[in-house]
């Protein structure tokens, strides 16, 4: 993906002397990674990625934002209130208000705005409303943060696994999940999660395993075939972490073996399919050609898990923590239902059902539904 970089340092001053109001009042406002337009379900959404940092000398607290598309600045998404306080994160440690952002420090906002049908997909923009915290606790409205979503077709992926029930597991707003987890192991900050799914097996009650949960055997996903989401080459395989025979008293592994035994496929156009947590005896090694649909793996536990389950997603290269996570739809796979919340899942509360089964082609899965990929 091509990263666009814009950045508009943007100040709104009362007063006569605008050199003073620069020390007192200045936030920039960065899209470091292009936004995606990608298909979540029924619905298209941007995602990505907004970066404040307050280079002024007074906390500033963010109020409202609202994202605009378009030539004519159509507002697409208002953030407000509870929900923008659940959408922003402080890079650091943690305010008691995640809307206030001290001096000096950066916040990230995740976005997930859908799009309206009418919409234009041309440039987007942002109308963001602040108050100073302190001083004459002024308020005042900027504008910032220009720029243009990809416009590539997004990669057309087969099933990673076979059957279901599968719970497509994971949570936008979820503090230390996938979509809101940076790392900076290769000198600049990442997002290699920003579509990444843990998916796991339950029975038709919402359970996990069969008999005692300490077994990781006794899980319905564990073993399963991993395969192949299309036709690529084998760049990298990790299969010397032993399987754990318990899913009590295992140490915490490192940030370098947080992700087991892993697999990278490449499937072209500057895309790297990763594979993690895989079960030791892996059926390929590095140079091998495969075919969309081919045994490339087996579901495991090992890394850093808390339950057996294969964690999938798509990276612009190959790195498992140095690379930023790309969009992909899955060509098919079967709605069953959907949790409501990741919390339900969680505590192993049965999941509700669809009125009916539905097939659903070309798109990326909600968070935490149910689903049914094509075969056994």
């Amino acid at each position: 993906m091509q990263i666009k970089l814009v950045v508009l340092a943007l100040m709104a001053f009362a007063g006569p002397c605008a050199a003073a109001a620069q020390t007192n009042q200045a936030l920039e406002v960065r899209v470091a990674e292009a936004p995606d337009i990608v298909r979540i379900g029924a619905t298209d959404q941007l995602v990505y990625e907004l970066h404040l940092t307050n280079f002024s000398s007074l906390p500033l607290r963010l109020d409202q934002l609202v994202v605009k598309a378009g030539e004519k600045g159509t507002p697409t998404k208002t953030y407000a209130a509870d929900e923008l306080a659940k959408a922003i994160g402080l890079v650091g440690p943690v305010e008691a208000d995640p809307r206030i952002i001290p001096p000096g420090r950066r916040a990230v906002l995740y976005i997930n705005a859908p799009l309206a049908a009418g919409v234009a997909r041309g440039a987007i923009s942002h109308e963001l409303k602040l108050t100073k915290i302190g001083a004459d606790g002024a308020s005042f409205t900027i504008s910032g943060g220009a720029t243009s979503p990809e416009v590539a077709a997004l990669p057309r992926l087969s099933a990673p696994l076979r059957g279901g029930p599968w719970v497509a597991v994971y949570d936008p707003g979820m503090e230390r999940g996938h979509r809101r987890v940076f790392y900076a192991t290769e000198g600049s900050a990442t997002l290699p999660g920003r579509f990444a799914i843990d998916f796991m097996k339950v029975d038709t009650g919402g359970k996990l395993s069969a008999g005692d949960a300490n077994l990781p055997a006794n899980y319905y996903g564990f073993g399963a075939e991993v395969l192949a989401v299309a036709d690529g080459t084998v760049i990298a395989v990790r299969d010397d972490v032993p399987d754990p025979t318990m899913r009590s008293g295992r140490t915490n592994p490192s940030i370098a073996d947080a992700s087991g035994n892993y697999l990278m496929l490449d499937i072209g156009d500057g895309r790297i399919a990763t594979y993690e947590h895989l079960k030791q005896g892996a059926p390929v090694k590095v140079g091998d050609r495969v075919k969309a649909g081919q045994l490339v793996g087996f579901l495991g536990f090992t890394g850093q898990a808390s339950a057996p389950h294969l964690h999938f997603h798509l990276a612009d290269h190959a790195s498992i923590l140095g690379a930023e996570g790309q969009p992909y739809v899955f060509a098919s796979l079967t709605r069953l239902g959907q949790y409501g919340a990741i919390g339900d899942f969680f505590r192993g509360e049965p999941w509700p059902p669809t009125d009916r089964s539905e097939t659903v082609r070309d798109s990326f899965p909600p968070p935490n539904l149910v689903v049914r990929f094509p075969g056994d």
